[in-house]
């Protein structure tokens, strides 16, 4: 039996694993199966590749850049934005890769429009450095908006109608709206929306976040991170059986 899994802590609710079990179930894969691998610390990584069936992880917070230190070799998205979400294990030496950037890049640009030419991202944690690799990538110019401000970032306070109108493309990478706090949202000034926008919200549980329905009442278009979430995970099949 090939084991794959996830790593983080804690992992209170996985989409990884709802998402390989429904995959191994409806493709009949029947030599696999999906662990959650809920680790303390990084460290502990070690003991869990011992085991000769595990074949390859998911990685998630808060170990996207902890486990940097345990990688054999990786490739060169994740020296860029310095996070590795996927690690591939052969004899027993980890090979990290970055899948994240690729999920989000495939089901963002499929609905990007020409006048989208700006960008703000909101928050600056780990999930934004993958944003910011892509759109260095299609050549997107954008700000940072976070609570604190410095030399990197703006504050949410610094937003105008201005700010708002030529900045089309509105990225939350925080997790402000996820279950069960689905009656929180990002403080940006929802009303100078229009219906040029384009709204991404990394959230996938509620698939409507408040964030989107704030969105959606300016006539902007909106999308959430469960199809991002999906391109990723086949991508981690593709690494893990290549």
């Amino acid at each position: 039996m090939n084991v794959f899994g996830l790593i983080g802590h804690p992992l209170t609710h996985s989409f990884s694993k709802k998402y390989f079990d429904k995959k191994f179930e409806q493709e009949n894969i029947q030599n696999a199966q999906f662990s959650l691998f809920d680790i303390e610390k990084i460290e502990l990584v070690q003991n869990l590749i011992q085991d000769d069936s595990i074949k390859g992880f998911a990685v998630t917070i808060p170990y996207k850049q902890q486990i940097l230190p345990f990688l054999f070799s990786i490739n060169d998205a994740v020296k860029k934005i310095n996070a590795c979400n996927c690690v591939k294990v052969i004899e027993g030496k980890l090979y990290g890769f970055n899948t994240d950037f690729i999920g989000f890049e495939q089901s963002f640009i499929k609905d990007l429009k020409p006048f989208h030419q700006k960008a703000l991202i909101l928050g600056n944690g780990g999930a934004a450095a993958s944003i910011k690799f892509v759109l260095n990538k299609l050549k997107i110019d954008y700000s940072i908006v976070n609570r604190t401000k410095s030399k990197h970032c703006i504050t949410y306070d610094e937003l105008t109608d201005d700010l708002i109108s030529s900045h089309q493309i509105i990225i939350n990478t925080t997790p402000l709206g996820t279950f069960p706090l689905e009656d929180t949202c990002p403080d940006i000034p929802y009303h100078y929306l229009s219906s040029k926008h384009y709204l991404f919200d990394l959230v996938y549980n509620p698939s409507e976040t408040l964030f989107m329905k704030k969105g959606l009442a300016q006539k902007a278009f909106v999308k959430n991170g469960y199809e991002m979430l999906c391109l990723q995970a086949e991508e981690n099949w593709k690494i893990w059986n290549s």
